[in-house]
């Protein structure tokens, strides 16, 4: 029995080593660098200048998608410290996008920011973790728009020569980009916009490929499937802990079809004015981290509701609101 006894100490004593060993190699290695390799398409892609509907389409995506988070306080998109990112994340900031060519992106190419966008992978091999949204499955036309626009002379991107030291990632961040998160692969067709007749196609275009809104209403940001949404934890069911501007946790909504855990109950109009407005259907505004969608037309809202009506009610009882 000692005989055993010692064994097993032996054992585990080995175990515990040997996670030592992961875990300083994790934190020494830091977020993982992969290999830069868009396709010669992208490298000699060129979005046209000219095409003031495309950029128009592009900002009004920003708008919801890029601003608020990269917005400084100068006024210009030159990037800022995310408060609402879990502390276990490490000090990160949303950098400067202006057009500036030295501390912006003003000296990339269309090329790079399109596979940036797609993937998250910069030009000298590093990724952007996941709170960069990556538009993997978003159609090929509106990547490009997001481009046009940050060509464009919106006043929110112009040049500014502010910039963050780098991010400081944490353990947590490293180890999941290590064993849980990763650049998308790209896709192999051309990915062609949706038939805006086609109320169901548009909205989970929306919802899904453009807004993301599963990133955030489904169970676990670990165990989000990027490329086949579906099979993300509690898709939609909501449960993931955000922080609001103070701090505090507020596990994000249901949105499915439940009736007495999720919206099921809900009117249409009632969610048109839930996304584009914070309104709550009992009255009083939704808080942070929701904001308004206020550059999605009452049919877009309408389309996600119908596509959300299709996805299987899952019963997840979430209390909106805890202590730190």
């Amino acid at each position: 029995m000692k005989k055993l006894l010692k064994f097993i100490g032996f054992v585990l004593l080995g175990i515990i080593a040997l996670l030592g060993v992961g875990a300083a190699y994790i934190q020494i290695k830091g977020v993982p660098k992969y290999e830069y390799a868009p396709t010669p398409e992208m490298l000699q892609l060129q979005v046209p200048r000219t095409n003031t509907a495309l950029a128009a389409r592009g900002l009004k995506i920003a708008t919801v998608m890029c601003k608020a988070c990269h917005r400084g306080n100068d006024g210009k998109l030159s990037g800022e410290m995310m408060a609402d990112l879990p502390p276990e994340f490490g000090k990160v900031a949303a950098l400067n996008i202006t057009r500036d060519s030295v501390h912006g992106v003003g000296i990339w190419t269309d090329g790079e920011l399109y596979y940036f966008l797609r993937t998250g992978i910069r030009k000298d091999g590093s990724w952007a973790p996941p709170m960069m949204p990556k538009f993997n499955t978003m159609a090929d036309e509106d990547v490009k728009a997001i481009i046009a626009w940050l060509r464009s002379d919106d006043p929110d991107l112009d040049p500014s020569n502010r910039e963050y030291p780098a991010n400081k990632w944490n353990f947590m961040l490293k180890f999941l980009s290590n064993i849980a998160f990763s650049p998308p692969p790209l896709s192999a067709q051309p990915i062609s916009l949706p038939d805006t007749s086609n109320q169901l196609a548009l909205g989970r275009y929306l919802a899904n490929d453009v807004l993301g809104c599963f990133h955030c209403h489904s169970g676990d940001f670990a165990k989000l499937d990027i490329v086949t949404h579906e099979n993300s934890f509690r898709y939609y069911g909501g449960g993931n802990p955000t922080l609001n501007q103070e701090g505090e946790v507020v596990p994000t909504a249901n949105l499915t079809p439940h009736p007495e855990t999720g919206i099921g109950k809900w009117t249409e109009q009632q969610f048109i004015d839930a996304v584009k407005y914070c309104k709550k259907p009992g009255g009083g505004l939704l808080a942070y981290p929701m904001a308004p969608y206020v550059t999605l037309t009452d049919q877009e809202a309408a389309a996600i509701f119908a596509f959300i009506k299709t996805i299987p009610p899952i019963d997840n009882k979430v209390e909106r609101y805890q202590s730190k």
